[in-house]
C-alpha cells in the first residue's frame, strides 16, 4: 500500500486534542495553525467543545466526513476502540504515540500484535506505537511540535526522539539544508524500515535518507530495499546497540535485537548503506551527500595553510582509503607562479603563508587543482573564513569574493569542495557564501574527512553495484535426496543434530570436499580400516549426545598400529560412558591424519535480524584465541567471499610465510560459498560448524563438521 496518504495527507484528526499547552494534542493543532496547514483539522475530545478556534468532536465517529490521518495521543488501553472507529472513516494512517506495547516484553507484544491485526482489517497503517511523530514538511504536516524544522530533502527515520531533536537542532545552525520528512519509528509494529526506505526512494524530493536504527523486525527485507535504493540515492545509517550493554538497553526499549554488530555492519556495505561510526557524523555526512557531487575517482587533493592540518587530513584520508595523487606536472608550474618558493607542491598543497594578505589566492589554487586530469575533489583546510578575523577586516571582502569563485568552480568543474575552517564558530559571512554555493563547511577536520570518505564510498558503490548481492534467499533450492534423507533421519529419531559422519556425508552429497572417514563398530572393524588406510589415522567418537567430542575424551589422534588402534578404540567408549553415562554410542569415526596447512573455521547461524549468516576466520582453538572472524549475509557470491579471506587481521598468513607456500584461497571461496547453497538447500539447517577446515597449497579439507536443525523456526525462517 502506497504511504501517500499518510504522508500528503488532506485531513488529520487529533484524538486527545486538548487546551493544555503542554499535551502533544495541543501542541500538535497549534504547530499545524502556525505552519500554514492547507488540510482539515478535526480536535476530538468528548469534554471540549472548541480548541485554539476549531470545532472539538465527541468521537471520530462525530466527524462529517472520512479521514486520511490520525493523530492519537491517548493511553495504550483506548487504541483498539479508536482503531475500530478509525476504520468506519476509511483512514490510511494512524500515529500512535503510546507505548506500553512491545517494548515491555511478552505482554505488550500479545498486546501491540492485536492492535496490528485490529489496523490491517480496517486498512489502516500504524507508524509506531511508542513514537514522538512524524512531520511531512512539504505538506505542513507537523505531528511532532518541533518549531521551525528547516526544509531540506534529507529523509529522517529514527528510533529515538532525541536523537531527531539533536540532528534537527544541528541542521538549523549549522547548514544550508535540511529535512522534508522525519518519522519517528517507534517500535516498528506495523510500518517497517523497509516500506519507509521504499516510499522515500520513489519521492522525488527525496535525495538522502538518512537513518537512526536500534534494532530491525525484518532486516532482510530493509537489506534488499535497500539495495535497490542505495542504486538511486545514498542511505546514511547510525546502528546503536554495538555493545553487550548497549545491546541490552537496545532491546529493552524497542523490543527488537541488536544481533551482532559485525553481522549488520558487513550487510550494510554489501547494500550501499553508509554507516557512521559516531553520532556526530550523521548530519555533516547526509548533508555532503545531499549538497555534492559523488566523486568520480577515488581521489582528492587537499590545499591546506598550515602543514598540521595537512598532515592530519592526509592521514586521515589515507587510512579510510582515500588515494593523494600526485599532481600533473602542469598543475604544479601553475601553483609555483602564485605561491610562495617554500610552499608545498605536492599533494597536499601547502601555501605557506601565501594567503595571508590575499585569501583570493586559495581560489586560485582551487580552479588550478581542480583542473588538475588526477584530481576528481577538493578538501580546503585551516584558516579560511577567519582572515578577515585574524589579520586585517578588510581581507573578509577579499574573502567573500573568493567564495563566490569557489561556489561557481563546482558548478562549472562537476567536482566536489568541501572546506574546514577553524573560524566556523564565528560564522564570518564568507562561510555562509560556501553553503550558498552548497558547499558544506565543518568546524571538525576529522567530520570533514569522513564527509569525503562518504562521497567516494558513494561513487565507487555506484561505479561497482553489480559486485554487490540482492540479499534474496532461494530456499530448498540444489537440495539432494541423499541430503535430505540424512536430515530426515535425524529428525524421525528425534535429533537436533547430526552426528559428524552425517553432516560430512550430507556436504559430499552437495559436492563439497570431504575428508575419507569410516564409521566402526568395534575394535576389529577399527584395525581392519587402521590398516586399509595405512595407519597414521584420527579416532573420534560416534554419539548422537556426544557434540563436544574432545570434552568428553572422546578424540585421539596419530595412531600408528594395531595395538594403538584397539586401545584408542577402548579407551574412546569408555571415556564416554562415564562422561555421559546415558549416551547413545554409535562407534568411532576414523579418517586419516590431514596434511598439514592453515586450520580455518566456517560456520552459519541465524542472525535475529538478517536472518542465516556465514563466519570465516582462523579455525582449531585459535578461533576462541584470537576471535579473527568476518561475517557475511546469506547468500554470498565469489566476491564477497573473496573479501571474507582480505577483511580478518590474519589474511597475510594464506599468502605464504617463513617458506611455507600459499593456501588455496580459491579453494576456501568455493567452500564459502558451497555451505551458503547448502543453508539455502535445507531450511531445517539452523547453524553449521566447520572446524577446522586445513587449507593446503592445493584444495582443503574438512576435518570436523557439525549441524545443528531447528524444525520450529524453519517456516518462520523461509519468509525472511
Amino acid at each position: 500500500m502506497s504511504l501517500d496518504r499518510i504522508f500528503k495527507a488532506e485531513s488529520v484528526a487529533i484524538i486527545g486534542a486538548s487546551k493544555d499547552e503542554s499535551k502533544q494534542g495541543y501542541q500538535a493543532i497549534k504547530r499545524l495553525r502556525e505552519e500554514k496547514y492547507d488540510g482539515r483539522i478535526y480536535p476530538v475530545n468528548p469534554k471540549e467543545s472548541m480548541i485554539l478556534g476549531l470545532k472539538c468532536y465527541k468521537s471520530v465517529r462525530n466527524i462529517p466526513e472520512n479521514i486520511d490521518l490520525a493523530f492519537i495521543t491517548t493511553p495504550a488501553h483506548t487504541i483498539k476502540n479508536i482503531l475500530g472507529e478509525l476504520g468506519e472513516k476509511g483512514t490510511a494512517g494512524a500515529v500512535v504515540l503510546a507505548g506500553g506495547f512491545g517494548e515491555l516484553g511478552e505482554e505488550g507484544k500479545k498486546f501491540e500484535e492485536e492492535i496490528v491485526n485490529i489496523a490491517r482489517t480496517k486498512g489502516i497503517r500504524i507508524i509506531g506505537p511508542n513514537t514522538p511523530g512524524m512531520i511531512s514538511i512539504d505538506k505542513r504536516i507537523n505531528l511532532v511540535g518541533l518549531k521551525d524544522v528547516p526544509r531540506g530533502n534529507i529523509a529522517l527515520l529514527t528510533q529515538s526522539g532525541n536523537i531527531a531533536l539533536n540532528l534537527i537542532t544541528e541542521a538549523s545552525l549549522k547548514s544550508q539544508t535540511g529535512f522534508n520528512y522525519y518519522v519517528g519509528v517507534g517500535n516498528e509494529a506495523d510500518i517497517k524500515f523497509h516500506e519507509y526506505l521504499e516510499y522515500f526512494t520513489e519521492d522525488p524530493d527525496t535525495k538522502v535518507i538518512l537513518m537512526y536504527v536500534e534494532g530491525m523486525r525484518e532486516g532482510r527485507k530493509f537489506l534488499q530495499q535497500a539495495s535497490r535504493t542505495t542504486l538511486v540515492k545514498p542511505i546514511v545509517l547510525y546502528k546503536s546497540g554495538r555493545s553487550v550493554k548497549g545491546s541490552k538497553v537496545v532491546g529493552s526499549h524497542t523490543g527488537a535485537l541488536a544481533g551482532i554488530s559485525a553481522v549488520s555492519q558487513s550487510a550494510f556495505k554489501i547494500a550501499g548503506i553508509f554507516e557512521v561510526n559516531h553520532p556526530g557524523e550523521m548530519f555533516p555526512v547526509a548533508e555532503s551527500l545531499a549538497l555534492l557531487p559523488m566523486l568520480k575517482e577515488n581521489s582528492i587533493a587537499i590545499l591546506a595553510d598550515g602543514g598540521g592540518h595537512a598532515t592530519i587530513a592526509a592521514d586521515y584520508l589515507t587510512e579510510m582509503g582515500i588515494k593523494l595523487p600526485e599532481l600533473e606536472k602542469e598543475t604544479k608550474e601553475k601553483l609555483a607562479a602564485i605561491l610562495p618558493p617554500n610552499a608545498s607542491l605536492a599533494n597536499p598543497v601547502d601555501v605557506a603563508g601565501g594567503t595571508d594578505r590575499n585569501p583570493a589566492i586559495f581560489a586560485d589554487c582551487a580552479e588550478i587543482l581542480l583542473d588538475d586530469r588526477n584530481i576528481h575533489g577538493l578538501l580546503i583546510v585551516g584558516l579560511f573564513g577567519g582572515y578577515g578575523i585574524r589579520f586585517a577586516k578588510k581581507l573578509a571582502f577579499i574573502e567573500e569574493d573568493a567564495a563566490h569563485r569557489m561556489g561557481k568552480l563546482v558548478g562549472s568543474s562537476g567536482k566536489p569542495i568541501l572546506l574546514h575552517s577553524l573560524y566556523n564558530y564565528a560564522k564570518p559571512h564568507s562561510l555562509d557564501l560556501l553553503r550558498y554555493y552548497n558547499i558544506p563547511v565543518y568546524d571538525s577536520l576529522e567530520i570533514a574527512c569522513k564527509c569525503v570518505e562518504a562521497i567516494s564510498s558513494y561513487g565507487s558503490y555506484r561505479r561497482e553495484y553489480h559486485k554487490e548481492g540482492n540479499f534474496q534467499l532461494n530456499w530448498g533450492e540444489n537440495a539432494v535426496r541423499d541430503g535430505q534423507k540424512i536430515i530426515d533421519n535425524a529428525l524421525a529419531e528425534g535429533r537436533k543434530a547430526l552426528m559428524e559422519y552425517e553432516a560430512k556425508e550430507l556436504f559430499r552429497a552437495q559436492g563439497a570436499p570431504i575428508s575419507e572417514h569410516y564409521l566402526v563398530g568395534s575394535e576389529d572393524e577399527a584395525v581392519e580400516v587402521a590398516e586399509r588406510l595405512g595407519y597414521n589415522v584420527a579416532m573420534k567418537i560416534v554419539s548422537p549426545h556426544i557434540l563436544h567430542k574432545t570434552d568428553a575424551g572422546g578424540v585421539m589422534l596419530g595412531l600408528q598400529n594395531e595395538k594403538g588402534v584397539r586401545e584408542a578404540f577402548t579407551k574412546i567408549v569408555n571415556n564416554c560412558k562415564k562422561y555421559n553415562p546415558g549416551a547413545d554410542i554409535r562407534g568411532c569415526l576414523i579418517s586419516p591424519i590431514a596434511d598439514k596447512g592453515i586450520e580455518i573455521i566456517i560456520g552459519t547461524k541465524i542472525d535475529d535480524q538478517f536472518g542465516p549468516v556465514v563466519m570465516f576466520g582462523l579455525g582449531g582453538i585459535m578461533v576462541a584465541v584470537m576471535k579473527d572472524v568476518s561475517f557475511r549475509v546469506i547468500p554470498v557470491s565469489e566476491y564477497w567471499a573473496e573479501t571474507m579471506i582480505d577483511e580478518i587481521k590474519s589474511s597475510v598468513i594464506f599468502d605464504g610465510f617463513r617458506g611455507r607456500p600459499p593456501s588455496d584461497k580459491k579453494a576456501i571461496v568455493k567452500l564459502i560459498q558451497k555451505v551458503s547453497e547448502i543453508v539455502q538447500a535445507y531450511p531445517l539447517i539452523h547453524e553449521i560448524d566447520l572446524n577446522p577446515v586445513i587449507v593446503h597449497n592445493e584444495g582443503l579439507t574438512i576435518v570436523d563438521a557439525r549441524i545443528i536443525l531447528n524444525e520450529e523456526k524453519a517456516p518462520k525462517r523461509a519468509k525472511l
